[in-house]
């Protein structure tokens, strides 16, 4: 979906910015119960073990917890029946298993689910679930807010709060299934067709300015007694943070979509601000790795299509030629408008044409469907209810030139 929104940061007094940096100093924890959900597999066992698991059980009960969270989505431990009675108390009492809270659940008449959910801290993340006849994707977060300010794009137009953590971001998976009652009955195979069967990392946030959380979340979806997708059904959308892609290859291994959107620098600075840091020659450098470290097939150019300003056939032949000898398709996404919007959708005919010179070159050059526009769920529409205060055109046009 994108709400790819990107570049530097929002300013909480007048003077110093927040560097991302700063925004990625993990807190304090709260006292209380630990929530197991987000734990990776070896942290598991270690707080099992600092809880009085012995040594040498902690792996074996870490996998047994682990298939009763992920794979067959039980929140009580005094259903884990093969656990002693006494061992389960004593894990209800130190644990949680705990996944964000559902505020509020819209559906689209094309059948799309927007999940509005709460996170600590009493903030608010938007999910969306897209149906289609072979698959059903999940469009999730894996910030609150962002640092970036691509012009296009309304959540972009929200000032970073936190990162979520690994058990925010996997735990909005987990509500989803919640909601499609796809969880199976345990001791059943896991392994037929899936109403949730593709993960997309392009709702509100940069995931690579949360790689940690990011990829410690992707890694409990694909594990092969957890949820089980496949890394080629999890696809992680950035704009371009081109430090942290060749890492994205080596330690998550999924598909990679970039929301490019421009085909020259002095157009892309406007619209993905971010540019200005790691330029399109450098990205395409990166790219050009990409798939060969992760074994991926085919990165997506994700193209927002605005009237006048990047959809000129001169364009596409440009576009044509950077992406020349990477293994590509070009995501054409009709720019789904917001109040306020400084920009138009492309002419329907434009669109067409700018597909087929793209096409024409040898790439699949498909036009993204709206999905879910009538509950504001398309790409860069995102946007939560309570962070609902807009920069104003003076702090994002200051923020543009950092």
């Amino acid at each position: 979906m994108h709400s790819h929104l990107m570049d530097e940061d929002t300013n909480t007094q007048a003077s110093a910015p927040i560097t991302q940096d700063v925004m990625t100093i993990p807190r304090k924890m709260p006292e209380g119960p630990i929530n197991l959900v987000g734990l990776t597999r070896d942290a598991l066992r270690e707080v099992l073990i600092a809880h009085g698991a012995p040594q040498k059980q902690a792996k074996m009960r870490a996998g047994q917890i682990w298939q009763w969270i992920y794979q067959w989505g039980v929140r009580d431990f005094a259903e884990m029946t093969n656990l002693s009675k006494v061992y389960r108390a004593e894990l209800a009492e130190a644990f949680v298993i705990a996944v964000p809270e559902v505020v509020s659940r819209q559906v689209s008449d094309d059948g799309t689910r927007k999940y509005l959910v709460r996170i600590a801290g009493g903030h608010e993340v938007e999910v969306v679930y897209i149906p289609e006849t072979d698959r059903g994707t999940l469009c999730i977060s894996s910030q609150v807010g962002c640092t970036l300010t691509c012009s296009f794009c309304h959540t972009g137009t929200q000032k970073l709060v936190r990162n979520l953590t690994a058990g925010e971001i996997i735990g909005q998976v987990m509500v989803a299934r919640d909601d499609l009652n796809e969880w199976p009955e345990r001791g059943t195979r896991t392994d037929g067709p899936r109403l949730l069967s593709n993960i997309v990392l392009m709702g509100m946030g940069e995931p690579l300015y949360n790689f940690d959380n990011v990829r410690d979340a992707m890694k409990i979806a694909m594990d092969p007694e957890g949820i089980q997708l496949s890394r080629r059904r999890i696809t992680l959308s950035t704009s371009g943070v081109v430090p942290e892609i060749a890492k994205t290859a080596e330690e998550i291994g999924c598909l990679l979509a970039v929301s490019f959107h421009a085909t020259t620098d002095e157009v892309r600075d406007k619209l993905v601000p971010i540019n200005k840091k790691w330029n399109i020659a450098a990205l395409l450098d990166t790219l050009r790795e990409y798939p060969k470290v992760s074994n991926s097939e085919r990165i997506t150019f994700e193209y927002v299509m605005l009237k006048g300003v990047n959809d000129s056939d001169a364009d596409a032949r440009r576009l044509v030629r950077l992406i020349q000898g990477i293994p590509a398709k070009i995501n054409l996404i009709p720019f789904n408008e917001w109040p306020g919007a400084p920009y138009e959708r492309s002419d329907w005919a434009r669109i067409e044409a700018f597909a087929e010179i793209v096409h024409n070159a040898g790439y699949a050059s498909p036009i993204r469907r709206p999905r879910g526009e009538d509950i504001m769920a398309a790409c860069g529409q995102l946007k939560s209810a309570t962070e609902r205060a807009r920069k104003s055109k003076r702090a994002i046009e200051a923020e543009a030139k950092l």
